[in-house]
């Protein structure tokens, strides 16, 4: 041994590997092997030693000759090991062989000692390098992964929808809804979506989800409004709409839609939102109509600030006006005395 061990240091590879072989040292004889450029017959004596040690030698050895068949081979026996997965992840990546890293890590799923590092690293791959393989990867396997670890590889590759579906799984509520909002091409789904804000913990998201909805699908709106209403404040809810009510009656310069939606507060005694819808639509309104409507419905001090804001605009005008008048009679040479 020890002078197989020499011819081994010394380079004399044929001689080493004639006496390792004849003492039945089968790592040192894989190592040999390697050098000799004998692949095949290294991972044989690789199988013969069955170390860990060896595999990873012979292994790491056959992706530099670039023999990814006998690579994987020796990989399988090595995965397994979940505290040897990094090394070989990162043996393949630095290197720049992510198809071969895929395969052989797509190759030990099926292992009786597959364990969760498999699954989980071979998401991050596939959220790299193959995104279109990765959704079925999860459906199939997302009990197995760790979901911290891919939740992050996903929204790092902006896979929205397999972010969703892993909130899902996690049951991060809250963020599922955030991403599907943030990213409704790639991540909203109807039914899940209505399946999931019911579950949410910060109430803040219904009325969000309910915005969302008036931008995104307002033709779906009362089926979302359908799941939310057990759940939602009512009076904030019509406050809500009031709001867009207003804004839309505003941006439509129609002074007969703002002075209908005025009237509509009134009959639903919402005479906040009858206070602030005279400011939204100030110019649409027509004074005498706004004062007829507070009077009858006995609610002047809402209306007041808005009579005061006109009254201020009808007095700076007159003085305008009155200016503009005294500079003209000026420069005609007459002179006015007070």
């Amino acid at each position: 041994l020890q002078v197989g061990d020499r011819c081994y240091e010394e380079g004399m590879y044929e001689a080493a590997k004639l006496l390792y072989n004849n003492v039945s040292n089968f790592a040192r004889l894989a190592s040999t092997l390697v050098h000799l450029g004998e692949y095949q017959a290294a991972v044989d004596s690789a199988r013969k030693a069955n170390s860990t040690r060896t595999w990873k030698e012979v292994c790491f050895a056959c992706v530099d000759g670039e023999e990814f068949r006998l690579a994987q081979i020796c990989g399988l026996h090595i995965v397994i090991h979940a505290d040897e997965l990094e090394d070989l992840i990162s043996y393949y990546q630095d290197r720049g062989y992510f198809e071969e890293l895929i395969a052989l890590l797509e190759a030990a799923l099926g292992l009786e000692r597959a364990h969760m590092g498999m699954f989980t690293e071979l998401a991050i791959l596939y959220s790299k390098f193959k995104p279109q393989k990765m959704r079925e990867h999860l459906e199939l396997f997302w009990s197995r992964v760790n979901i911290p670890k891919v939740l992050r590889a996903a929204e790092q590759s902006h896979l929205w929808a397999e972010l969703v579906f892993l909130y899902d799984k996690y049951e991060e509520y809250d963020n599922a809804v955030i991403t599907m909002m943030s990213h409704p091409t790639d991540a909203w789904k109807e039914g899940l979506f209505k399946d999931i804000i019911a579950k949410v913990a910060n109430v803040e998201l219904y009325y969000k989800s309910l915005y969302f909805y008036l931008e995104y699908k307002p033709l779906l709106l009362n089926d979302l409004l359908t799941i939310l209403s057990p759940r939602l404040d009512h009076s904030r809810a019509v406050a809500f709409f009031s709001k867009d009510a207003m804004l839309y009656a505003a941006e439509s310069k129609d002074a007969e839609l703002a002075e209908t939606l005025l009237q509509w507060f009134l009959e639903e005694d919402r005479k906040e939102c009858f206070a602030a819808c005279l400011f939204a639509s100030y110019d649409l309104l027509h004074p005498d109509v706004v004062l007829e409507l507070a009077w009858r419905h006995n609610i002047m001090d809402f209306a007041m600030p808005y009579f005061i804001q006109v009254m201020r605009e009808y007095l700076t005008k007159v003085k305008l006006d009155l200016l503009e008048s005294v500079s003209k009679l000026s420069f005609s040479g007459f002179t006015l005395y007070s």
